[in-house]
């Protein structure tokens, strides 16, 4: 995965779009060089994690964002945990209580005058579950999915738009979802939530093997939105 990171922004030049998708494991570690406002370094997992290790934000910013040149755009679709930064980009996108759509500084990191940006699952505090509440039939990342769908219904949809559809979607989605991670990690015990018994699974090596979880507890995790510059998202047509 780090070579195919690598192989992407080998050679990009002025006029170049790249695209980078990842479905799967996130997770965060302790920040070690203090660039994190909340402590943590978020990560992603690849299969052979647990041999040579998870691949941090910092690791991701210094080799898919920093070397983008002027002319360069970077589009990048990270569906896992705890992936609201994970590309450390400068901008996160959030709505107000006013109503409005405002950037935040999160990061000083820069690129080398290209652009990129970032949808991404979840923000870094939250889980991305994957689902079968969509397509009826098999399981599929519920960010991905929703993403896909934003973008193939409506030709010339803008950033904001696909990122409203995707937050809408999962919060109006009407099934259970299959989750990981921290939520899962409780052992064998049984809530009650209205009518609705929820069974968690025993832990696992990432934190709990999947489990089903009711409606009320799996959206808790919203689509975020990250960038290297500001611009109008209700504007701004998401062309690749």
């Amino acid at each position: 995965m780090a070579a195919a990171m690598q192989w992407l922004v080998q050679g990009c030049r002025s006029g170049d779009s790249l695209f980078f998708h990842f479905s799967g494991h996130g997770s965060q570690r302790m920040d070690i060089n203090s660039d994190e406002l909340d402590g943590f370094d978020e990560t992603l997992c690849p299969l052979d994690y647990e041999i040579n290790g998870m691949i941090s934000d910092d690791e991701i910013h210094t080799t898919i964002v920093e070397p983008l040149p002027t002319g360069v755009k970077l589009h990048a679709v990270i569906d896992a945990c705890h992936s609201g930064s994970s590309l450390d980009l400068p901008y996160l996108c959030k709505l107000h209580r006013n109503g409005f759509w405002q950037w935040e500084v999160h990061s000083k990191k820069e690129t080398s005058g290209g652009i990129a940006i970032c949808f991404s699952g979840c923000d870094d505090d939250q889980t991305s579950s994957d689902t079968s509440a969509f397509t009826r039939e098999i399981m599929t990342g519920a960010m991905t999915y929703c993403f896909i769908q934003a973008v193939e219904s409506e030709p010339g949809v803008t950033y904001g738009r696909i990122l409203q559809s995707m937050r809408s979607a999962i919060r109006e989605a009407s099934t259970g979802i299959r989750v990981g991670g921290p939520i899962a990690s409780l052992l064998g015990k049984v809530f009650q939530i209205g009518l609705t018994q929820v069974v968690v699974a025993r832990a696992g090596k990432m934190g709990g093997e999947d489990c089903m979880l009711p409606i009320s507890i799996l959206f808790l995790h919203v689509p975020q939105l990250s960038s290297s510059l500001k611009f109008n998202i209700f504007q701004e047509k998401f062309i690749l």
